[in-house]
């Protein structure tokens, strides 16, 4: 699999990510979101939470499901993350939630999609 290759189903599968959200009553705020410290793949707004939304895209699960990739390690900057997005944007929210969601785009057959709120 070619890098190119990975950024078109990475690109595909955080779109695909992005419509199912917004169609969940989400409003995104902002799309691959950089600082020194990492990324954030979706930022939306959730009624009164702020999410941050991590998208794992595969053709398959031949190395295990898209999510098993994301660590503890992982959510804990996710966490770090949000918090300095929200400072830099200045928005002030209740709460703030870090989902994740899986993309499957086999290829042959449906995509499947899976949301999971409040990963950590």
């Amino acid at each position: 699999m070619t890098h190119g290759h990975n950024n078109a189903l990475g690109d595909f599968g955080q779109h695909r990510a992005e419509r199912h959200l917004v169609a969940q009553g989400m409003v995104v705020l902002d799309r691959n979101w950089r600082c020194h410290q990492g990324e954030l793949d979706l930022v939306l707004q959730d009624g009164q939470t702020l999410v941050a939304c991590e998208v794992k895209t595969r053709t398959d699960t031949r190395f295990g499901h898209p999510l098993a990739a994301i660590t503890p390690e992982k959510f804990d900057r996710l966490r770090r993350l949000i918090s300095i997005w929200a400072r830099e944007h200045e928005v002030k929210s209740r709460s703030i939630r870090i989902d994740a969601v899986a993309v499957i785009r086999p290829i042959q057959g449906p995509t499947t999609i899976e949301h999971v709120r409040g990963v950590a």
